[in-house]
């Protein structure tokens, strides 16, 4: 089975596909409460993230052809959503296994947080 061609998009194919994992990074985060932990995080990593992000496009390491063409501060504003989006999944995956490692180990099944059997 081959990987979908979502490239019907063309220059929105980017900023579809951070739409849709954004989609999931704030489902996690808002299911572990966890928007100001990814805040924090984003703040931190933003800087380097963008000196790294300008330097490897300015001298083509890699090129991102299916984009809106919009840049921000000399890069794709894709790549600013990207270095927003991927520490907020980090920290949304990560703190949703602490919840759920929690509730486990306080005796409840049950995702939402009541008490369940066991």
């Amino acid at each position: 089975m081959g990987v979908p061609d979502i490239s019907v998009f063309g220059p929105y194919t980017y900023l579809a596909t951070e739409v849709m994992w954004g989609t999931v990074a704030i489902a996690l985060l808002w299911y572990a409460d966890a928007f100001r932990a990814a805040g924090r995080v984003v703040a931190v990593v933003y800087l380097p993230a963008y000196v790294w992000d300008w330097y490897t496009l300015r001298v083509g390491v890699f090129e991102i052809p299916l984009r809106t063409g919009v840049e921000l501060l000399g890069i794709p504003i894709e790549e600013h959503i990207f270095m927003i989006l991927v520490p907020s999944m980090v920290v949304g995956v990560h703190e949703t296994i602490e919840k759920l490692r929690a509730a486990r180990a306080a005796g409840t099944e049950s995702v939402d947080g009541a008490a369940g059997e066991g």
